[in-house]
């Protein structure tokens, strides 16, 4: 039988929690100066959505983040990669010669073009799906999307923002690596003319505005990968599957696409003209097939991030 020190009701409801009455009053002095004035839209007075989540706050977030500083940082030291592996493959007698590899020693701009040419299969869609794939996944598996969306940040601001977001760090990434690989060319080979397989001689001021275009070209062509990982990012709580899942696919149509018995069907993956800015190393460009691939990327670019948007204005939050 329970046993109880006083009478009243009070007393019978007492389930072992003590407050502070000064504490009590504190609380509800502090809380009488709240504002509690709703505006037009229902919202508490003073409260504006487009003062959430702002670009530089997020930005400074996710540059403090240790994959981006690895990913950068890795970028940044690939052309001295590269150089090291020119130099030790100097000896070697059965060096063939022609082709972008063959001719990457001969100037700083056709090292540029080596460092685009080999990174352009997996490591370049790779960050791109880093970036775009791990951001609203990686604020699900961390149980922090909830809050974000409690506080209240808008859904679509939060898409929208954590997308500019990742869209300047990519861009800064496949921008780093050809600047540094020009600084590192210079420095090694030298700065003279482009030269294509074909024999053309590109000056080298001419290939400095051709690099400048190709790194462009690239940026945009790859928005298909920025689209698909944030569709993938939206509908999983697992980054590595987001990210994971674009360069997947990024692989498959690259093997689909060497695949020629597929003939005209190639042309329609979105992969067919990720190196059409190869076109820019000759004295006579055909500006035809990086124009169909930068249509191609817009338009799965589009559809991706329009089905994201969707996704994630209907998706039940839970984490």
């Amino acid at each position: 039988m329970s046993k109880t020190n006083g009478s009243g009701p009070a007393t019978r409801a007492d389930h072992g929690v003590h407050t502070d009455p000064a504490a009590l009053l504190e609380l509800t002095e502090v809380a009488s100066h709240e504002p509690t004035e709703v505006g037009p839209d229902g919202a508490v007075a003073g409260y504006r959505a487009d003062r959430t989540l702002r670009l530089g706050v997020e930005l400074k977030r996710q540059l403090k983040r240790r994959r981006t500083q690895l990913m950068l940082g890795f970028v940044a030291l690939l052309p001295f990669i590269l150089v090291i592996a020119f130099e030790i493959g100097q000896a070697n007698p059965n060096r063939r010669s022609g082709g972008f590899v063959d001719l990457a020693t001969a100037s700083a701009p056709n090292f540029v073009v080596l460092a685009l040419f080999v990174s352009g299969t997996f490591l370049l869609p790779m960050i791109v799906a880093l970036f775009y794939g791990d951001t609203i996944a990686s604020e699900a598996s961390w149980s922090s999307l909830k809050y974000l969306l409690a506080m209240p940040i808008p859904r679509h601001r939060v898409l929208r923002q954590k997308a500019i977001v990742s869209g300047i760090l990519s861009a800064v990434a496949l921008i780093l690596l050809p600047l540094v690989s020009l600084v590192v060319g210079v420095i090694w080979y030298g700065a003279g003319d482009a030269i294509s397989p074909t024999g053309d001689a590109v000056s080298f001021g001419d290939s400095l505005i051709a690099m400048g275009l190709a790194t462009v070209y690239i940026i945009l062509q790859l928005a298909w990968v920025a689209g698909l990982a944030m569709l993938l990012s939206v509908a999983t709580d697992a980054p590595l599957g987001a990210v994971g899942g674009a360069v997947i696919v990024a692989i498959v149509s690259q093997i689909l696409d060497q695949i020629t018995a597929l003939e005209g069907l190639r042309d329609y993956l979105p992969t067919h003209f990720a190196f059409s800015w190869m076109d820019l190393i000759s004295t006579d460009i055909d500006w035809t097939n990086m124009a169909n691939g930068m249509l191609s990327a817009a338009l799965y670019g589009t559809v991706f991030f329009l089905l994201a948007g969707r996704r994630f204005a209907t998706k039940d939050i839970t984490s």
